[in-house]
């Protein structure tokens, strides 16, 4: 089973961008669909974006359309979320995993990586 660990989270005031990491380790996942989720204090985890295999096709949730961007380095083994015009609703732990269809996460959950928007 591939093994995700996301990095590139950190505090950013409102407005500003970040850039997350997802490096995959145990196998190669240039043929895995991958997906962003995140978790805000006191709410469930949500989908954020999504990515299929061949990389020609993503989809957003509709609270982040437009300002972040997922994107894959294959031969990195590494999945990115752009974010920009970051607000403070942003805030949240934010995982990457494996998905299947409907977005539906496949893998174990890793540690995530902590987003705080100051406003």
């Amino acid at each position: 089973q591939v093994q995700l660990v996301e990095s590139g989270g950190g505090l950013v005031q409102a407005g500003g961008s970040l850039r997350l990491s997802c490096a995959a380790s145990g196998r190669s996942f240039s043929t895995y669909s991958m997906g962003w989720f995140r978790r805000a204090p006191g709410k469930e985890r949500e989908f954020v974006a999504a990515l299929n295999w061949s990389g020609g096709s993503t989809s957003y949730a509709d609270s982040v359309k437009g300002r972040f961007t997922i994107s894959r380095d294959s031969a990195k083994n590494t999945v990115y979320l752009q974010m920009d015009s970051l607000k403070p609703e942003d805030t949240a732990v934010y995982y990457c995993n494996r998905i299947g269809g409907g977005s539906r996460p496949l893998n174990a959950w890793g540690q995530g990586t902590l987003v705080t928007v100051s406003s």
